[in-house]
């Protein structure tokens, strides 16, 4: 495989050492170190597993609170991040040197400290012992050489300067002035309580991501990864570009098994690099599609990056819902690079790559048509029976669902046996053929169930993420451990031997689910030490007036602002990282400014931008992980390739400023189909019109007016609203003695716009704008109080009298004592959407200009 490559591009070993190096940690040892490591991840996986199900508390075993069970999982993590990652690129990868072995056990005993002593600690709250604040000490810096070990310095960095932020606020300029804390408080603060390392982003890494990652890491080992990266080859091969829009398919597919960008590329970038190569496109460009792409998989429902899962506890509404606002910019990014891979392809005149036997175009519109139409009802008929059975035994409907789904599955790999297992690839010679898509798609069709019940959990029965992850997780390993021995069977080989090999990959499944947590966990915790410096020091309002004074309050600015942080931060801390450290420094923040100018922004808007910009970090250079990657494989030099990658991304930087300014692309406010379909038609078109202005072609190269024009139409395609705001206000102000009649009179998931006025805990005066979900039923004072706000009437306006802590008021620092002193309703006006006519108009002209100008050509 690696001979077909360039000379100068990595061989699969070198890019195997990369993967494992980034992800997994360098060591491999053998023998009894290697078993005890194993050991370790597979305890851990198991664990994991047993704290997601329902059995603890059916059974009464391992029954864990939220702050033993992050103990736990905090010293796995430390115990497996020193005995896999080596201290220096010098450390013995084979082997385990006694002093790694001294800080794995000394790391597990701090992690797992609070677990171990936790009905003690309670009986002592805020009285720490010696023993206490000495395990704490240690702890601390264990974790810190554990951050080194799994990330890069700057998260080192990053969080040793938040810790002499603590102790050096006396010496602090005014503005992040504070009066300090001494060691002891530090120590407890940070190790003994839930506001540091043992916080909620730990708690996310415990409750969610372990599954998610865990769920991923058994659907590649059962054969998921491959099936999708062959899927998307079959259905995209035979397009102009074919190649490069594989790697942006298969890299949204394999969004749902892998988490991380680096092994995302060298997954599929292993195969797609090269084709893209062959079809013409240069090792630069190629590398940079696949980086592209490949980022893009964290922002793809329904199993996002791990930063999506903190979202849950940060913004305070359930996954589904995170799923159903980030759906369309992600569906919309990935359909930009489509584009901008087929302009790519135009430029140079790629060819597509051909089937070993090629239909008439009438017959392949046919079997295409019958496949769309067959998938489409196959899940309309899923459905329906499901719902069906629920209905028909109610609360028995259990036993009745896993037999159906048993039966389905033993049919479908019944029906696979009949067919030759998919290669684990399809060569890199001239002489690669695309083979048919349904030959490919009867090999796996059981794949699709785990996925499938991962949906159902999540959206249908809206279960938590994590039991969500679990039932997915159950039904993969289900898939795992009974493949093998249902093929050996229907094949009439060896059942024994493929009952071997299918406990043998389980096993494998769950020493890699577990190595590729390692990173995360450490990630999360050490960002506990962030999180926790800000809650001690106070410094989430300093922030405030410091973001405040350099922007101007202008909120444009402070946006910029806070993407340059993102994509600098992430230069050197994981994306996780980087989103709990800017979310919780700078996500209120944008908030309460945008707040003060006028501007009520959604928390979950605020908090994908974040999200987004982290993930950008991850091509743009000098240290864009992805990046470097696809060089690898490309033979391209790293820098180049990020360049472009960065390029290729800007359709996707560009989003979360849209859903900023219109939150409709997040799919907030509306409420009909119709007004669904013109937001997705519409964001869609002016995504494809951005790609096609940061690469300046169009149908063909376009002109400097018509790049402007192109720019135009995408910005009021984008945000329609800005031009009818000029000619009619968007909102009209009502007297706050109305609320209750407006609330009474709004649907529910509509929002609810109010202007606050009055004085911040601290004392200075406030007026601002803040919008609240009414996701409730009932009158207006409950759907309101359900949003954390309580009410009381004074005069004619409302006073807010008590704001319930971790609610969505109090995350848009609404409190107590402030008055409502008007409710902004939309106002009567037309449709805003009334200006794409005239920029419909404009594409369509630029459109036959460079129609005319080709003919003349």
């Amino acid at each position: 495989m690696a001979d077909a490559l360039p000379k100068s591009a990595a061989s699969q070993e070198e890019l195997d050492r990369l993967v494992q190096e980034t992800d997994l940690g360098g060591r491999k040892a053998t023998g009894a170190t290697g078993a005890v490591i194993a050991g370790a991840c597979i305890a851990w996986s198991l664990f994991q597993l047993w704290y997601a199900s329902p059995l603890p508390f059916e059974t009464g075993v391992m029954v864990l609170n939220d702050t033993q069970a992050r103990a736990v999982h905090l010293a796995f993590a430390l115990f497996l991040a020193f005995l896999s990652f080596p201290a220096f690129k010098s450390s013995p990868r084979s082997y385990v040197p006694v002093a790694d072995w001294v800080l794995a056990l000394l790391g597990a005993f701090a992690g797992a400290y609070v677990y171990i002593f936790y009905r003690e600690l309670a009986t002592r709250p805020g009285t720490p012992t010696t023993l206490d604040l000495v395990v704490a000490g240690a702890g601390i810096l264990l974790l810190i050489e554990a951050t080194r070990r799994t990330s890069e310095l700057a998260m080192v960095f990053v969080c040793a300067g938040f810790i002499a932020f603590t102790f050096l606020g006396p010496f602090m300029p005014d503005v992040i002035q504070h009066k300090g804390a001494s060691l002891n408080k530090f120590l407890q603060h940070q190790w003994i309580t839930t506001e540091g390392v043992y916080g909620v982003a730990l708690g996310v890494s415990t409750s969610f991501i372990f599954l998610f990652v865990l769920f991923g890491a058994l659907l590649d080992k059962a054969g998921g990864g491959n099936y999708m990266m062959q899927m998307s080859i079959a259905l995209l091969g035979h397009l102009r570009g074919g190649p490069a829009k594989v790697a942006v398919v298969s890299s949204a597919l394999n969004g749902m098994v892998s988490g991380s960008s680096v092994s995302n590329v060298v997954s599929g970038g292993i195969f797609t690099i090269p084709l893209m190569k062959r079809t013409g496109l240069s090792g630069v460009k190629a590398g940079a599609i696949e980086a592209a792409s490949s980022i893009n998989g964290q922002i793809m429902p329904p199993v996002m990056g791990a930063a999506a899962f903190l979202m849950v506890e940060y913004v305070g509404i359930p996954y589904s819902e995170i799923v159903k606002h980030a759906a369309l910019p992600a569906i919309i990014s990935y359909a930009a690079l489509l584009y901008i891979v087929h302009l790519e392809a135009l430029k140079i005149g790629s060819k597509p790559l051909f089937r070993a036997t090629e239909r008439p175009f009438k017959e392949r519109l046919l079997w295409s048509a019958i496949g769309w139409s067959g998938t489409i009802a196959a899940f309309c008929a899923l459905y329906y029976v499901v719902t069906g059975i629920q209905g028909a035994f109610g609360a028995d409907a259990g036993l009745p669902l896993l037999i159906a789904g048993v039966a389905l599955y033993v049919f479908l790999v019944w029906y696979s046996a009949k067919h030759d297992d998919l290669p684990p690839d399809l060569g890199y010679g001239s002489d690669v053929h695309l083979p048919e898509t349904w030959a490919v798609a009867r090999t796996g069709l059981h794949f699709v169930m785990p996925i499938t019940v991962l949906l159902w959990c999540l959206m249908v029965e809206e279960m938590s993420p994590g039991l969500s992850a679990f039932w997915a997780t159950v039904s993969i390993i289900a898939i795992l451990v009974t493949q093998r021995p249902l093929y050996a069977l229907f094949r009439g080989s060896s059942v024994g031997e493929g009952a071997w090999l299918g406990v043998r990959e389980f096993i494998d499944g769950l020493q890699l689910g577990a190595r590729n947590m390692i990173g995360i966990a450490i990630a999360t915790a050490t960002a506990g030490i962030i999180v926790g410096t800000i809650t001690l020091t106070g410094m989430g309002l300093m922030m405030t007036d410091l973001v405040e004074y350099i922007s101007a309050g202008n909120v444009i600015v402070m946006l910029m602002l806070t993407a340059v942080i993102c994509l600098i931060l992430g230069a050197g801390i994981p994306t996780t990282a980087n989103y709990i450290l800017v979310a919780t420094l700078m996500a209120p923040v944008i908030v309460e400014l945008g707040a003060q100018s006028g501007l009520a922004i959604p928390l979950i808007a605020v908090h994908l931008f974040v999200f987004y910009f982290g993930i950008m970090a991850d091509v743009t250079p000098p240290v864009g992980l992805a990046s470097y990657a696809a060089s690898a494989i490309s033979g391209e030099d790293a820098n180049a390739t990020g360049w472009q990658a960065t390029i290729y991304s800007m359709r996707t930087a560009i989003l979360p400023f849209v859903f900023i300014f219109n939150p409709e692309i997040l799919l907030i406010g509306v409420n009909d189909w119709a007004h669904a379909l013109i937001v997705i038609v519409s964001a869609t078109l002016a995504s494809l019109i951005f790609a096609s202005v940061t690469m300046g072609y169009f149908r063909t190269r376009s002109f400097w007016w018509e790049t402007a024009i192109l720019a135009l139409v995408c910005f009021t395609l984008f945000r329609p609203s800005f031009w009818m705001d000029k000619i009619i206000p968007p909102s009209q102000v009502e007297p706050s003695s109305r609320l209750e009649e407006i609330v009474n009179r709004l649907p529910k998931g509509e929002r609810l716009v109010l202007q606050v006025e009055g004085y911040s805990l601290e004392g200075d005066e406030v007026k601002k704008t803040v919008s609240l979900p009414l996701d409730a039923e009932g009158d207006a004072l409950a759907r309101l109080n359900a949003t954390g706000v309580g009410l009381a009437p004074q005069g004619g306006s409302y006073q807010i009298t008590n704001v319930r802590f971790g609610s969505y008021a109090a995350r848009v620092k609404l409190e107590a004592g402030q008055t409502i002193s008007a409710v902004l309703v939309p106002s009567d006006r037309p449709p805003a959407y009334l200006f794409h006519i005239p920029a419909l108009m404009l594409l369509g002209f630029v459109w036959w200009n460079q129609r005319r100008r080709m003919a003349s050509e």
